[in-house]
């Protein structure tokens, strides 16, 4: 087993805590919260039976048996203590947003680049047998014309954001937002489908505070357009369609899940897959990770990072 720590106890730690231990492939030794969180880093460690819990943040970093460190803390914070780890000689697994720039990420991979370290970006997308299907698929609908893709659900903090109590995913200073959080899941689905597109362009509705609660991104790629659309002040059914000239791959649902989608060829009977091996959308993503550490397939690491890369310049063209 892969001995991982945990950097967090906010809302996303027991739902990624719980994929992390369903994977198979990592043990949970240790998990880190800030002096005012111990109370909530003890109780997370009592549920999920980790060995230890911490608030001195030295113990896990100078912890030769730990392998990685998963960071579940807010979006301003990843490149802080990303970089803190990779420093230190851990291998890191970073909550998306990947980072706030692209000039964070980059510093991050090339870190991890010179030192050979394992650096992954967590957004399930990208590892959900679905999408590499989809991916697989692309040539039977013909030359690519338009994307669509919309994930928009009433934030359950919305009502307390309207009401003034702003929590760090509507605040812009801790990098809050529509764009920095679901639209994410959005882009990673077309550029790591289509690389980077040569034009962006973002139109966005904002709050009171000035945090873009929903928005739509343009992207321009040399023969077709994507839009991404999220929105956390209101819902609709979410999905993606990309359409060609020969048929289209239609995905019903949110991106971050992906469970399923339609495979309809001109002339052709439509076909349905759902490929995804696991219920809860976190669980192949730690498959992945721990596979391709076990197996040092560094080069499926450089090309994850070169994914969240390409997303974090286009997401930064938005800001």
């Amino acid at each position: 087993m892969i001995n991982i720590a945990i950097l967090g106890t906010g809302k996303i730690i027991p739902e990624s805590v719980a994929a992390i231990q369903a994977s198979g492939k990592f043990s949970v030794k240790n998990i880190w919260a800030r002096p005012h969180s111990r109370e909530k880093a003890k109780n997370l460690a009592e549920k999920f039976n980790i060995e230890r819990f911490t608030t001195d943040l030295n113990e896990i970093l100078s912890d030769n048996s730990i392998d990685f460190v998963y960071i579940g803390l807010v979006n301003s914070v990843h490149y802080e203590y990303a970089k803190k780890c990779l420093d230190a000689g851990k291998n890191v697994i970073l909550e998306k947003p990947f980072t706030t720039t692209a000039a964070q990420a980059q510093e991050l991979i090339d870190i991890a680049l010179d030192k050979k370290l394992y650096l992954f970006e967590a957004i399930t997308t990208l590892h959900q047998p679905n999408f590499y299907a989809i991916r697989d698929f692309l040539p039977k609908i013909g030359e690519i014309k338009l994307v669509q893709c919309n994930f928009s659900q009433y934030s359950s903090r919305y009502d307390a954001y309207k009401a003034g109590n702003i929590s760090p995913s509507f605040d812009p200073k801790f990098n809050g937002g529509a764009l920095m959080d679901i639209n994410i899941y959005n882009l990673n689905f077309v550029v790591g489908l289509f690389g980077l597109p040569k034009n962006v362009i973002y139109k966005a509705n904002h709050g009171f505070n000035g945090v873009d609660t929903s928005g739509i991104i343009l992207l321009e790629y040399e023969k077709f357009l994507a839009q991404c659309t999220a929105a956390k002040d209101s819902g609709s059914p979410s999905f993606m369609i990309i359409q060609g000239d020969n048929g289209y791959i239609s995905a019903n649902g949110t991106p971050n899940e992906l469970n399923s989608f339609d495979l309809a060829v001109r002339g052709a009977e439509i076909q349905r897959f759902s490929l995804n091996k696991f219920n809860h959308r976190m669980i192949h993503e730690f498959v992945d990770f721990g596979e391709i550490f076990e197996q040092k397939n560094y080069s499926a690491v450089e090309k994850g990072l070169q994914t969240s890369l390409n997303v974090m310049k286009v997401a930064e063209k938005c800001t």
